[in-house]
């Protein structure tokens, strides 16, 4: 693979070094002309071809997004962000007084605060508590002995440190036990394998706006075809129902699929331009992004620790993922942040370090020159 040649998908690297895809990522010029298309569509002819041009559009990507995941398409529901997903499991599941769901103190807001507000249903979040970084495996394990137990919800990769969870581990003990498995996938997919079948993942959620190289609003949802009764939705809308196109006959039969999540009109752009995202990332292959991604990542370690710099992140063989968080000795990683922009290159400070975190399009002369500037 001629990484280089991919650049030109990239016009933001003639602008900056771009090493922020954990944030907010740049789109490829696919993506812009997916949204020119539906824009022109949109403008020219209106709905006049609403279902051999949108419709048709929707259920393709929903079928590329399963193919991402090793997925069914009925198991895919677009939604607008992560958060949703991970609300549409919190609010929709039966709970009972006394479950608990198992997370972490490493997390982001989003795969904490949807728990937290079952507090007054009697459900208990256990925070098991990070070290180093990490999540350890062996406190998992303990916390699912609880009888209690009922989730575990955890992100592929954390947001702050960049530690890989090893989700096919996790999802082996929390099927051993009965337990749920809910991932929140934004900060690997679209740059690590991702297989929901082999990983026993119960739900996923994920934005499309940072591996994925789409735009803000619009993502994915996954729920296992055998828990999809467990999911209770708590909007019903025109879309959730079955013979959906009927808007005569009123009746809530929800349709036997993830699309029962989808109450009314989705965001059709936004589904455009991922549909092109995915499509170019399952041309260059997971497998192979997540090589280059690596690589890339451990050349900006080696150079890190060449330069004296404290690294915050996990490098273990299952550990290391696409971002990469350090400190400069003597330095406030917000100084540090400023050192890189004045030097023309995007990164961000999370969790009291400095994350860097580039894609497959990035170079190791792009890494060269972070290096130089600190």
């Amino acid at each position: 693979m001629n990484w280089n040649r991919t650049r030109s998908w990239f016009p933001v690297s003639d602008e900056v070094v771009y090493l922020n895809h954990a944030g907010v990522a740049p789109i490829s010029s696919r993506a812009a002309d997916a949204l020119h298309r539906y824009s022109a569509e949109a403008t020219r002819w209106g709905a006049v071809h609403y279902d051999a041009f949108y419709d048709r559009e929707i259920e393709r990507v929903r079928g590329r997004a399963a193919a991402l995941i090793g997925a069914t398409s009925d198991e895919i529901a677009f939604v607008k962000n992560t958060t949703e997903g991970l609300g549409i499991v919190a609010n929709g599941i039966d709970w009972k007084r006394g479950d608990e769901i198992l997370t972490c103190d490493l997390e982001y807001p989003s795969n904490v605060y949807p728990w937290w507000e079952l507090r007054d249903r009697g459900v208990e979040t256990v925070m098991l508590a990070g070290r180093d970084g990490r999540l350890p495996i062996e406190m998992v394990e303990t916390a699912l002995r609880s009888p209690r137990a009922r989730m575990l919800a955890i992100s592929s990769v954390e947001f702050g440190s960049g530690a890989h969870n090893d989700l096919r581990t996790l999802g082996e003990m929390c099927r051993e036990r009965g337990v749920l498995f809910c991932v929140d996938a934004i900060q690997s997919l679209g740059c690590l394998p991702i297989d929901v079948e082999s990983m026993a993942i119960d739900f996923l959620s994920a934005d499309g706006h940072k591996w994925l190289l789409s735009v803000e609003g619009c993502g994915i949802f996954y729920c296992r075809s055998s828990a999809l009764e467990m999911v209770r939705p708590r909007i019903v809308g025109w879309r959730s129902v079955t013979n959906n196109e009927d808007f005569d006959t009123y009746h809530t039969e929800l349709q036997p699929s993830a699309g029962r999540f989808e109450e009314g009109t989705p965001n059709t752009p936004g589904i455009f331009a991922l549909g092109a995202a995915i499509d170019l990332l399952l041309e260059l292959g997971i497998p192979a992004i997540s090589k280059r991604v690596l690589a890339l990542t451990d050349h900006l370690v080696d150079g890190l620790q060449a330069s004296g710099a404290d690294l915050r992140s996990p490098r273990g063989p299952i550990e290391s993922s696409g971002i990469v968080s350090f400190t400069m000795p003597g330095c406030d990683p917000a100084d540090t942040l400023q050192r890189l922009e004045v030097a023309g290159i995007s990164a961000a400070v999370r969790r009291g370090g400095v994350r860097v975190s580039p894609h497959f399009y990035n170079t190791e002369a792009e890494i060269d020159r972070l290096l130089r500037a600190l």
